[in-house]
């Protein structure tokens, strides 16, 4: 028996001093252009999803189907995240090819059935992925207000989205907003779902850099009010 423990406790150290070695020496690749291995990568995405399952499960989801809370959430996930999870008419961006973990879709699935988990994951982020812990700054009517809509994106094209994002009174979650994570503008390889139907940074890449036309911005306070730059 003793034996077996020193064995043990050996065979510990020696694994122990291994991964070590194998940080310390930069042996691992940290680039987002490398993916991980299959077996690692299956691992990570077992982790984060029994992570999410367990946090997520007592959550109590309100009634989805309000319009207003749709078109609250219309307005920020335009501001806040099409950069990343696109919207209908908008293929990819240089942000959804670029990132690793890539970004899912969700022009395309939506809250994939779970709007408890997409409730959390908004809120709380998600370590080494990208995604922002926007519950930082968004109170949780807000975030409930894009899970909303998230349920009803699915649905749309690219008219109906452009509507409904209109019909929003835009980028606004009660205090804390900046124009520093309006990414409605994000740098795309297509054509941006706007009433323009122009390509961003279209001519920036092909020499023919035109001036941005002026555009109206409103300012939410946490106090209802708001004011026009």
């Amino acid at each position: 028996m003793k034996t077996t423990i020193k064995i043990l406790a050996l065979t510990g150290v020696v694994l122990a001093v291994a991964g070590a070695g194998a940080v310390y020496s930069g042996a691992f690749n940290v680039a987002a252009d490398a993916p991980h291995a299959q077996p690692i990568e299956r691992l990570l995405e077992l982790a984060r999803e029994r992570s999410i399952a367990v946090r997520s499960r007592d959550i109590e989801v309100p009634d989805l189907d309000d319009e207003a809370l749709i078109r609250s959430g219309a307005g920020n996930y335009q501001a806040m995240c099409i950069g990343c999870h696109l919207a209908p008419g908008l293929p990819s961006t240089e942000l959804s090819e670029s990132l690793y973990p890539a970004p899912p879709n969700l022009a395309e699935l939506g809250h994939g059935g779970d709007p408890a988990r997409a409730f959390w994951i908004i809120r709380h982020g998600i370590k080494a992925s990208g995604m922002p812990a926007w519950g930082r700054s968004m109170g949780d009517p807000y975030i409930w207000g894009m899970v909303a809509f998230l349920e009803r994106l699915p649905q749309l094209d690219a008219g109906e989205y452009r509507a409904l994002v209109a019909s929003s009174e835009g980028h606004q979650h009660g205090g804390g907003e900046s124009d520093m994570h309006d990414h409605s503008n994000q740098h795309s390889s297509h054509a941006a779902p706007d009433d323009a139907g122009a390509s961003h940074h279209g001519g920036e890449h092909h020499g023919e850099a035109k001036a941005a036309p002026a555009e109206t911005k409103v300012h939410h306070h946490a106090d209802g009010s708001r004011h026009v730059h």
